[in-house]
């Protein structure tokens, strides 16, 4: 899963919107949690584009913009056969760049955070997205996409966000790839390094920006890729 997650303004988020085409900044904000707005990768009318979204995904069709309904995330086993997802998977896919993201274990009784960071690259998290309208309202909205972990993650949580590859970044966002042949993507498994280490419990409290509480607080582990 992927409940929270974390953007630095450094050369390796820079790297990576060069890689996506974006001549642009993505400022720094730590602890981003469901609902609050993100940046966004897609294929506009142009090019590429960089859009603000609210990370939560709300259908064309809903009736209102609502947390009802768990829509922050969306599991790739199932994006084809869910009425929420199966149009934006379709076309509506995009990227969101991450420094790195936040997951827990129950550890002596208590919510241990573990910080999990691309080793020298940022993240290309894979996403979809909507575009809902009503009497004047207008929300873009999307979710991150999930899968089976990775045997080397799977010890963290059995669930872990899809982190695309340069390739898979570009086979992703073009709306000419086949729905058929994207699923190699979801498959279980790293395609980068990654650096996994405990970090303070005061990140549990989504109110809590500071970028200090992302300072390592144990040994960092490498799973490799």
């Amino acid at each position: 899963m992927c409940g929270r997650f974390n953007v630095i303004d450094n050369p390796e988020l820079q790297q990576l919107l060069k890689d996506l085409d974006i001549d642009l900044s993505i400022a720094t904000i730590t602890n981003v949690a469901p609902t609050e707005t993100i940046s966004l990768v897609r294929d506009g009318l142009s090019g590429r584009e960089l859009t603000p979204v609210r990370w939560w995904l709300t259908p064309a069709w809903a009736p209102e913009v609502s947390t009802r309904y768990s829509m922050f995330n969306a599991k790739s086993e199932t994006l084809d056969q869910s009425r929420a997802f199966k149009t934006p998977f379709a076309r509506q896919r995009g990227i969101v760049p991450a420094s790195s993201f936040i997951e827990w274990k129950s550890e002596q009784g208590h919510k241990q955070p573990y910080l999990i960071r691309g080793q020298g690259r940022a993240l290309a998290l894979a996403a979809i997205w909507d575009h809902w309208t009503r009497n004047g309202a207008d929300v873009l909205s999307c979710a991150l996409i999930t899968t089976a972990a990775a045997p080397e993650f799977s010890d963290i949580h059995h669930r872990m966000p899809v982190m695309l590859d340069h390739a898979g970044m570009s086979t992703w966002l073009d709306g000419a790839t086949p729905k058929e042949e994207l699923p190699p993507l979801f498959d279980s498994r790293l395609r980068q390094d990654l650096l996994v280490s405990p970090i303070s419990p005061e990140i549990n409290n989504a109110r809590n920006k500071n970028p200090d509480l992302l300072e390592d607080c144990g040994p960092v582990r490498v799973l490799s890729a």
